[in-house]
């Protein structure tokens, strides 16, 4: 079987499945399951300095969104970092640590833009026994107001200089985890690398709003008859999670930095999609809010197995396999042409196609007397809605034509390769024109 072990800036864990810093992950009974759930790892719940005590709304911190079926697609936060004391927090890490010293350990972290504040606490957390700290410079709500999370997160000078403190201060692994509540997250990942991180993580949440209640006019959440933007998480993130991770792993500033990847993973799909694109593990957290802490057990089977029918013997065999093959738009060969077909068998004449392609897309579509659809390819620009909109899986799929073939939309010849795309001295996959 596939060896799922990984070691993340030489921190091992029995496999990429980490808990990601959230409410799952707030105290030592929570850890404790999840470990015994088989978890390869924890980045425990944000801890922020002493002082003033962090004081968590007493109503509802939770906003969702729902797919027609009541699944869970969003989940918006309004939960601030841990409201526990510190102290607390330290005595209960240094247990689990102890207990458990083949899963990983990560604390998170947020306090003051202040060298003093990172430098009172980190050797409080070095003396847990933990294997690494992450920097929480992305939660955009609540402790962004105080300068800190997201605030930090969004100022690369912030980001540099707070990570050189940690490196002078601590001698484990400082990962620094991301904001994607910013234009090009390339620049915050940058700025982290020349301050020394280890790693980057990424995303944090997304800030949002996700529903208003209409009779009290007040946003969801609604504490009191008033409501504030939260952090925006789950399966809805995904696709903006893994550009952003891709954008990193092949940005030639970055390239290499190590990655944990983070938003919306819920399967163990979703997890070799962001290690194919440069993570080097996963970090969960509404997956396990949603179902349990043993989702992990099918992540883990379902992970295994697909790696044992493609023949890959590790995880770091399969970490940044895709990123070659992510380019930009100006790079894409332009002479690719694919044309939709319809399988008569599987179609159900529900007429979603028909509809989608004729009042929105390119007319290419075509209803016969008795509800047989069929496509025309002289109409077809293989936009791919067809396929988005079909119920029913494979119905629709798209097929290449082959070189020398005409299109008859445009009725030129189908090359098989596109010259400006494959000598430009800018695309990495360059070959020479034929």
């Amino acid at each position: 079987m596939a060896d799922l072990t990984t070691n993340f800036l030489g921190i091992k864990s029995p496999n990429p499945f980490w808990l990601a810093s959230a409410p799952p992950t707030d105290k030592e009974y929570n850890v404790r399951r999840a470990f015994e759930a088989g978890w390869g790892g924890v980045v425990w719940k944000t801890l922020g300095a002493e002082g003033p005590p962090v004081v968590n709304v007493n109503g509802p911190r939770y906003g969702a969104i729902y797919g027609a079926d009541r699944r869970l697609l969003g989940l918006n936060n309004i939960e601030l970092i841990t409201d526990r004391p510190l102290e607390v927090n330290l005595e209960e890490i240094t247990r689990v640590k102890a207990d458990y010293p083949d899963r990983a350990m990560i604390v998170s972290i947020m306090v003051p833009c202040e060298e003093q504040a990172w430098k009172d606490i980190l050797p409080r957390v070095a003396a847990t026994g933990a294997d690494g700290i992450e920097l929480n410079f992305g939660c955009p709500h609540g402790m962004s107001e105080r300068g800190m999370g997201a605030a930090v997160g969004q100022v690369p000078e912030y980001i540099e200089m707070v990570t050189r403190w940690c490196k002078q201060y601590y001698d484990k692994p400082v990962i620094v985890k991301l904001t994607p509540n910013i234009t090009d997250v390339r620049k915050p990942a940058a700025a982290a690398m020349r301050g020394g991180a280890d790693a980057v993580s990424l995303i944090n949440t997304i800030n949002s709003i996700t529903s208003v209640n209409l009779d009290t006019m007040s946003p969801e959440p609604s504490i009191d008859g008033k409501g504030s933007h939260g952090g925006y998480c789950g399966p809805a993130v995904k696709p903006i999670a893994m550009s952003m991770v891709s954008e990193i792993a092949r940005n030639p500033e970055t390239r290499g930095l190590p990655i944990s990847g983070i938003g919306g993973i819920t399967t163990w799909r979703d997890a070799a999609e962001f290690i194919s694109l440069g993570a080097g593990n996963v970090q969960v957290c509404t997956a396990a809010m949603t179902y349990g802490f043993k989702i992990v057990q099918e992540m883990i089977s379902g992970l295994s197995q697909w790696m044992d029918e493609k023949g890959y013997t590790s995880v770091e065999e399969v970490v940044g396999r895709a990123v070659p093959n992510v380019t930009d738009w100006q790079y894409l060969n332009l002479n690719y042409v694919a044309k939709a077909k319809i399988n008569q068998d599987d179609c159900i004449k529900c007429g979603r196609c028909y509809a989608a392609c004729e009042d929105t897309s390119h007319q290419a579509i075509a209803m016969s007397a008795d509800r047989t659809f069929s496509v025309i390819d002289a109409e077809c620009v293989a936009c791919n809605l067809c396929v988005d909109v079909c119920p029913v899986e494979n119905c629709i799929t798209m097929e290449a034509m082959q070189p020398g073939e005409v299109d008859p939309r445009t009725g030129k010849v189908v090359q098989k390769e596109y010259a400006n795309w494959t000598t430009h001295p800018n695309n990495p996959g360059a070959v020479a024109a034929e």
